[in-house]
Formats: C-alpha cells, structure tokens, sequence
C-alpha cells in the first residue's frame, strides 16, 4: 500500500474474497445503488461496523467483524447525457478543426481515412475503452487507482497532472485569442477587412487584388499577428516582451468560466456542457450549408476527398494517421478516468466508447466538409490553387478562414458564430483536462483537498493562469507552440503506454476483462484482449519513437527556435516523464518493508485489501 499519502479510502480489519471484486453482478442490483443524481454528495460518514456474511463463522457461530470506513460519497451525473456530452466534448477539440483536414488532404485525401479507421479499430478505439472501464469500476482518479492495479506506477498519475498542467498554460491561451477575435467581431465591419488601419503595413494587399503576390500580406494575416499577438514587438524565445494587456483580460475570462463550470463537480460541468458540446454541432452544420453554396466549393471538397493510393506507400502517411487518431480520442489525459468514474457502477462503458468515439472521427470528418469548402471558395477568390491557400494549425482558423468570412455577406454574423465555436470547442476540451487532475487529487487527498474543492479549483486556475502569463506576451505565439510539442506533445505517448503496460502486463488482461464483467455482465471478446495484450502497446511505442524522430518537424518552421530551448524542451518533457521512475524507486526503497522480493510484490501487485468500489461510494467495498 502507497503510505506516501492517499487516506481516501478507508482501511479494514479483516477482507475476503480476491483483490478487487464485485460484490455484485450485472443483473444484481448494487446494496447501495442510487439514482443517477445523489442526494448529498458532500456527507461525510463515519465509521461503520458491518457483519460480512461471506466471512467465515467462528466457533461460537458468529462472523468476523469488519470495520470499514468510508470517506464521502461520490457524486454522479444527473444524467446519462450530461457524461456522453463531456466525452464527446473533451474530444472534439480545435484540432478536429484545423488538424484533421490538413492532415488528410495533404496523406491522400480519402485514401486517407484507410489507415485512419484501421488506428482507430485497432489502436485508439481499444485504449479509450480501457480508460472509460478502468474509471467506471474503480470510480477514482488516476492517482488513486495505481494502488489497486500496480502501486509502483503511481507515478503515472502525478506525469498526467502535470502534463494537464502544461497544457493549461497554453490552450487556454488558444482559446484567449478566439475570445479576442469574438469580441472584435461586434461591429460594422470586420477589422481584418481592409489594410486602413493602423496597425497595417504597407505589405498589406486585399487577397482579391491582381496584384497579390506571394510578398504582399492579407489583412486577416497581420491582424492576427500585428494586432491581436503584436508579435513584432518580440522576438520569440530570445525576446518576449511584456504581457499584453487586452490579451490577458481574455484568457482571464476563460479562466473564469473554466472556475464556475468545474467548481462544483460534475454537478456543474454536467449543465454546463449541454451548451458547449453541443453548439459546435450547430454551427459546423450552418458554416457547412453555406460553405456549399460558395463559388468553388465543389473543387475544394473534391480536393479533400479524392483518394490518392499511391501515398499509402508512405510511412509517413501511416504515422500522421495514427498519431491523429491518438491525439484525437484523448486517452491518457486522466480525463476519461476521471469523467467515466462519476458513472453508476453497471453502466454501459462498452456502448459509450463506440458511441463517442465514433462522433468524435465523424466530426472530424465533417469539419473537413467546412473548412475545404471554404478554402475551395478562397481558392476561387484568389485564382489560385487549394494548395496555396490552405494552412494547418491556428493558421487556418485565425487567419484563412476569417479571410475568407470577410468576402462574404453577412461577414459579422458567421465571423461571431465560427469564433463562438472555436470557443466552445476549446472550453469543453479544457475542462476534461482540468477535470482530470482535479478528481485525481481531490480523490487522493480527500480531507485536505476533497472537502474543500471550491478553494481548491480556484488556487490551482490561478496557479495555472500565473504560469500561463508568458504565452500572452508579444512573443508567447512560440512559446505556445513550443509548450504544445515540449509539453504533452512527446510525454504524453511514453505516459499512455505505461499505464497501458501497467494494466494489461502487470493487473492482467483477464483480471481486467473479470471486471469488465461484473459492470457488463459479459467479458470482453477475443479482438479486445488480443489488442489489449499486443496491438494497442505496439501501436503506443511506435508513435512514441517516430514522434522522437521527427520532434523537430513537429515544432515547424513559421517559428525560429535558438539552440538552448530545444535543451529546454526536453527538460519540460523529462519533467513529467521522470514522475515514473522515481517514483518506482521511492516506493520500492521507501514505501515498501522486508526483503527485495517482498518489496517488489508490495509494489507491483494490487493490494489485496482494496476491494472494489461500492456505486455511489469513494470508498473500498469488503
């Protein structure tokens, strides 16, 4: 047992049966089943004293008392929708907007979606099921939950809280410049409209003119960079300059909705998501209907979706496509353990993986519809070539596409409702990471932090916010950049297979798929352990190695980076991957007793004491 620090579960005097059991199965009902909305999630019990009748009778025919303590009851979703719409919502995110359909028409366009769907069988679509059990059964976080599959990998836990943590200092900061963006749309006219304002340059040319050239700057480009990043006035990691002001007010404000969506639990962010999950949906599907109707739509979809064959040869087509699917689905942040351990024990984890990962591909798909209609429209505008005009990554969105919105009618209008999207859609994704952490401290250190988790939500936004204030600085464009590849971008592939290592090698497939069984009724079939066992590790590590190989190529070339932060980035990476092995070795040389043997067994084997978790309760069942 970890003594470093969790006290959330209670202990007992005396447990029977095998490490982790049901003391129920599917087509029982729970001795504690509640509702889907608990009527108090904040009591706190005391001890209890319990008779178990599996427990062998002693001599005078009475059985063996077993005192167990359990610290407060779990909270869960008011409604099976509200935990659909947070999956659903933390993995559609920016890049199913602006990765997704560069990715694909740049591999093959529909030749593409080939090795695309086949990572998403074969290797996504495994692990998010893994992560939507594992939380569901063991109804904890990801550091709590080391000690009941492989004590010894906790340190897995404290890497994802801080890889949430660097992804914090940056996304929200993403979603800042949309805000600026939204807010600069309520007017008359657009202000990236023309090249009559003062922060234009006199390389500034309308993309429609004949005289665009490839030397002349649109105006939807340098308001972007000369108005909302002001990005000349530094000069990348070597020169940062000061915080801007009017910039920082936004990405505050998107830490004060991120605070009264999370403060209260799942309670909150279960209302909160029926506006930022679903709204993308509507607005996709208005941009897509007038997407269709522009000049050169035609070409541009056709120029998304015709197959190229010939580039599946490509390695490198198969790597974009399982890195994608990877990147896409989200497993590892902490945050479907995290959202799926809020359900009610028996619930249909198995039908909710396909259900939400299946949304989450299609959405990617359909985004591809409006963005090349869009970018076939520019194309058309400009008497260019799709290949021209397109740009991945925030390019596309703060600059392409505002272009684009620019020429037509009813500018104001679709410039508001894209950027309420991009809003919503970051929001939704920087609550599940938030999320994660925060359900796995307040899970770990309940009476320090569980009870107090207002206070507790509101110091770590500010701490996150304060780290963050460098990325809104004139030259915190690279630095968000830099932090996006550094920060989760490498550590996160070594992390999710560790954990995947942890629970199929180490807890064991059968053993997982034996609790699989009692929250279903059914084990999972051959393909699932198959890839469990095999597929899904292999898939995990050979991303990890090639995104090593070509960690430079991630970074791009929009950005100079000096020799000294590349020794930098590598130092953020290491930061989080590091939390393994030491924490390997502290709970091997300083949490366990007896000999070499015994301490390996103490740290590599769930603790027979932990039970599994009663539905309704934070605390061990025995």
């Amino acid at each position: 047992m970890d003594r470093s620090g969790s006290s959330d579960f209670g202990g007992t005097a005396a447990t029977t049966g095998r490490s982790n059991p049901a003391p129920w199965s599917n087509d029982k009902e729970s001795p504690n089943n509640e509702d889907d909305s608990n009527e108090d999630d904040g009591d706190h019990a005391t001890p209890a004293k319990v008779t178990d009748p599996l427990a062998p009778k002693l001599a005078n025919n009475e059985r063996i008392l077993v005192v167990s303590v359990t610290e407060r009851t779990r909270e869960t979703w008011g409604q099976k929708a509200e935990f659909l719409l947070a999956v659903i919502g933390f993995a559609v995110d920016l890049g199913n907007v602006w990765r997704f359909p560069y990715i694909c028409y740049q591999n093959g366009g529909g030749a593409f979606l080939v090795p695309y769907c086949l990572f998403l069988i074969f290797g996504g679509l495994p692990l998010f099921y893994m992560e939507l059990a594992l939380g569901q059964f063991h109804r904890c976080g990801c550091l709590s939950i080391w000690k009941r599959i492989c004590p010894a990998l906790k340190g897995v836990g404290y890497a994802i809280c801080l890889i949430d943590i660097y992804m914090g200092m940056y996304y929200n900061t993403i979603i800042g410049w949309a805000v600026y963006y939204l807010f600069a749309s309520f007017t008359s006219k657009l202000p990236w409209t023309s090249c009559d304002n003062p922060w234009n340059t006199e390389n500034c040319m309308q993309v429609t003119s004949e005289n665009f050239t490839e030397f002349a700057t649109s105006p939807a480009k340098e308001f972007f960079e000369r108005r909302v990043l002001e990005s000349y006035k530094g000069n990348g990691l070597e020169f940062m300059g000061p915080v801007k002001p009017t910039l920082a007010l936004c990405v505050f404000g998107v830490f004060v909705l991120v605070y009264f969506s999370l403060w209260k639990g799942v309670r909150s962010a279960g209302k909160v998501v029926w506006v930022t999950a679903l709204a993308p949906y509507v607005v996709l599907i208005i941009l897509l209907v007038r997407g269709v109707s522009l000049p050169g739509a035609y070409e541009g979809i056709m120029y998304y979706l015709t197959p190229e064959w010939h580039k599946l040869k490509n390695s490198k087509v198969w790597i974009d496509a399982a890195s994608q699917i990877f990147f896409s689905l989200g497993p590892g942040f902490g945050t479907l353990l995290a959202l799926s351990s809020y359900n009610k024990f028996n619930n249909n984890c198995y039908r909710d993986a396909l259900i939400t990962s299946s949304i989450n591909c299609l959405t990617s798909f359909l985004a591809g519809f409006v963005i090349f209609s869009v970018l076939g429209y520019m194309a058309f505008v400009q008497k260019t070539s799709i290949d021209k005009v397109g740009l991945e990554g925030p390019g596309l969105v703060f600059i392409v596409y505002p272009e684009a919105i620019a020429t037509m009618s009813g500018s104001v209008f679709w410039s508001i409702i894209f950027f309420l999207m991009l809003i919503t859609l970051g929001l939704d994704s920087t609550f599940g990471g938030l999320e994660a952490m925060i359900t796995a401290l307040c899970d770990e250190y309940p009476r320090v932090i569980g009870r107090r988790r207002e206070l507790f939500v509101l110091l770590l936004l500010a701490f996150i916010f304060l780290c963050a204030l460098p990325t809104m600085t004139y030259g915190g464009v690279v630095l968000v950049n830099f932090l996006n590849v550094y920060g989760p971008g490498l550590a996160i592939l070594f992390v999710v297979f560790v954990e995947a290592a942890g629970v199929f090698w180490f807890y064991g497939v059968d053993r997982f798929s034996s609790d699989v069984e009692q929250m279903l009724g059914s084990k999972p079939g051959l393909f699932w352990r198959i890839c469990w066992t095999y597929i899904s590790p292999v898939f995990l590590l050979t991303i990890f190695i090639f995104s090593i190989m070509g960690y430079k190529e991630m970074l791009g070339e929009e950005y100079y980076y000096p020799d000294w932060s590349y020794k930098v980035g590598w130092a953020v990476t290491c930061s989080s991957v590091l939390c393994i092995p030491l924490y390997i070795v502290y709970k091997f040389c300083f949490a366990s007793k007896g000999g070499c043997r015994q301490r390996l067994q103490e740290s590599f084997q769930a603790e027979e004491s932990c039970g599994s978790v009663v539905p309704g309760q934070q605390g061990t069942s025995v």
